[in-house]
């Protein structure tokens, strides 16, 4: 277990006598990875690290080995929009539009201003659950955090009663980039039905008093230990701890296919003119190259 706890890994478990559902992630490497990348500037790093970690989070609740969810920011601020996916198993990718995005830090508290890169937008949530048409569901943002847009999002779109914790902190370092992730994690505390309602104000006084969990992990707590912390006194279980990461799922096999969809006509086109096709993936900028002789061939 002690090796779990030197990775990343995502936490689930019950308290207050099974009514509210916990899950806990705690996401620094992938999301040093994700910066690693995309060379995503501090604030940049903050808003996809969040949204990274969201995903594992709410993916915890998928059950198959193909299921997928997909959180979307569409936003008109300077960052340009966002995209996490995350499967069953917390194999987590993501880019955003600008990932270069410079801000000043937050007057107000010194922070990272990463409702400023966001700006006003909507949130997409889609849930790939194998079946004809996936789920859909969107819900303007709420404040460009994040963690409250992901809360507003569970209970306006879902009705679930919600209170989401999430925090990357980054840190200046000797990197090339300059500065490096130091923590990164976050967690969801869910009301099942039948809760009483007092439950959920209980829980959001607790989450408004707590120490934010950057803070925790950074001093060398795990994100159990940061759940158990937070819920202390309401009989917090552990019912699974699995480890969590960046993961890319794509392959030239993918991308051929990809070429394919385009439609003939296009593909001879780029075959006559450019007698080859580089494409590179989004959320890893991994660089496929196919020669013309490829082309060709699919188009055969």
């Amino acid at each position: 277990m002690k090796d779990l706890y030197n990775q990343d890994y995502i936490v689930t478990g019950i308290c207050a006598d099974g009514y509210a559902r916990v899950i806990g992630a705690s996401t620094r490497n992938l999301t040093q990875k994700m910066l690693e990348i995309h060379n995503t500037s501090p604030v940049a790093s903050a808003a996809l690290g969040r949204l990274l970690t969201g995903a594992v989070l709410m993916s915890s609740q998928l059950k198959n080995d193909t299921d997928s969810i997909t959180l979307q920011i569409k936003c008109n601020g300077p960052i340009g929009g966002l995209i996490a996916v995350s499967d069953a198993h917390g194999n987590v990718r993501g880019y955003c539009q600008n990932p270069h995005v410079d801000l000043p830090l937050r007057e107000s508290d010194g922070k990272l201003d990463v409702s400023g890169a966001v700006g006003v937008g909507v949130l997409n949530v889609m849930k790939d659950l194998g079946l004809k048409e996936p789920y859909n569901g969107t819900v303007e943002l709420l404040t460009g955090e994040i963690a409250e847009d992901l809360s507003y999002y569970l209970i306006s779109s879902e009705q679930v009663p919600s209170v989401v914790a999430l925090g990357v902190l980054v840190i200046p370092s000797d990197a090339p980039c300059g500065y490096e992730i130091a923590a990164a994690g976050g967690y969801m505390i869910q009301l099942m039905p039948g809760a009483p309602e007092s439950l959920i104000d209980a829980l959001e006084q607790r989450v408004a008093g707590f120490l934010p969990v950057t803070m925790m992990l950074n001093a060398g707590a795990t994100i159990t230990e940061v759940c158990e912390d937070l819920l202390r006194g309401l009989d917090f279980q552990v019912q699974q701890e699995i480890p969590c990461g960046y993961n890319c799922n794509c392959s030239k096999e993918r991308m051929e296919k990809a070429l394919v969809s385009i439609g003939k006509a296009e593909l001879t086109a780029i075959a006559d003119e450019d007698h080859g096709a580089e494409i590179v993936c989004h959320f890893c900028n991994t660089r496929y190259r196919f020669e013309e002789a490829d082309l060709r061939k699919m188009l055969e």
